[in-house]
């Protein structure tokens, strides 16, 4: 019998609670997204908040402006926070910046978390959901399961739909969270991870929000000398030659010049690999 939506997902829910229960107490590589705030808030509904921990590794890949709305939702949910330094522009991989950067990045938060869940006697789980899985290239997941991390909401078969219904449902504000992948997945590969390029699509990011109000996605898409901006459907169609023009100014601040403006589309620095297999 094929199950309704709503049933599947209850269905689903049941087994991430049971699988979360059995645990003697969680550390979650907590990055603020809808998808690790909802293991977040799972896990203490399973756990009670004392037995869980919210992990958010800081560096500067991580934007500033992530940093406090983290903080609150663990606090809201009763969560302890904590906040330690992950030093991935340490690593020669993630500096070089191919296809396989974020295999580094997510070796060293895994490095850097791992210690102090053992301490505890807890696992460490991130946020990885059904669709992550299957998404083809993901090669921070590989660098997870080969460090023992978890992956609750993968396991239970949950999807990043789901995740927004189930925490849509628990009140949850992050569940129409846009994505907001680190800034290092702005810098075209190939090019050197630096911490100057990434505060300057740090800053770039943040011109453009502050003259864009309601803008939902952006990416500044460092291409060295230049740029590409993407910008949410709604946001883009309403944007006249005039609105170009100041977009343009606020970048050219930053010493970079703007080749297009496109609809956001996650993951599309991916379509610039020669090869994207070889990383998967």
């Amino acid at each position: 019998m094929t199950l309704a939506a709503p049933d599947l997902l209850a269905v689903r829910l049941r087994a991430l609670q049971e699988s979360l229960a059995a645990l003697p107490g969680l550390l979650v590589a907590f990055s603020g997204g809808a998808d690790s705030a909802f293991l977040l808030a799972a896990a203490v509904r399973a756990l009670g908040s004392e037995r869980v921990l919210a992990a958010t590794g800081v560096s500067g890949s991580l934007p500033l402006v992530e940093r406090g709305p983290a903080a609150d939702f663990a606090a809201s949910l009763g969560v302890a926070s904590w906040t330690p330094a992950t030093h991935e522009i340490d690593r020669e991989g993630y500096r070089a910046n191919a296809g396989d950067r974020c295999y580094f990045c997510k070796s060293e938060l895994l490095e850097v978390l791992t210690p102090e869940a053992e301490r505890r006697g807890w696992p460490v789980a991130t946020g990885t959901n059904a669709d992550d899985v299957v998404a083809g290239f993901r090669p921070g997941i590989r660098a997870a399961a080969e460090r023992g991390a978890l992956t609750p909401l993968a396991d239970a078969g949950i999807t990043k739909d789901q995740v927004r219904q189930a925490s849509a449902a628990w009140g949850l504000a992050t569940w129409d969270k846009p994505a907001a992948a680190c800034l290092a997945s702005r810098i075209a590969y190939g090019l050197e991870v630096t911490p100057a390029r990434l505060a300057r699509v740090e800053r770039a990011e943040a011109a453009l929000r502050a003259a864009l109000p309601g803008v939902r996605d952006l990416r500044v898409r460092d291409l060295d000398d230049h740029a590409r901006v993407e910008i949410d459907r709604a946001t883009l169609a309403g944007l006249d030659a005039a609105a170009q023009g100041r977009l343009r100014e606020a970048l050219a601040a930053e010493g970079l010049s703007v080749v297009e403006f496109r609809a956001f589309r996650s993951g599309s620095m991916n379509d610039l690999l020669a090869d994207p297999a070889r990383y998967r």
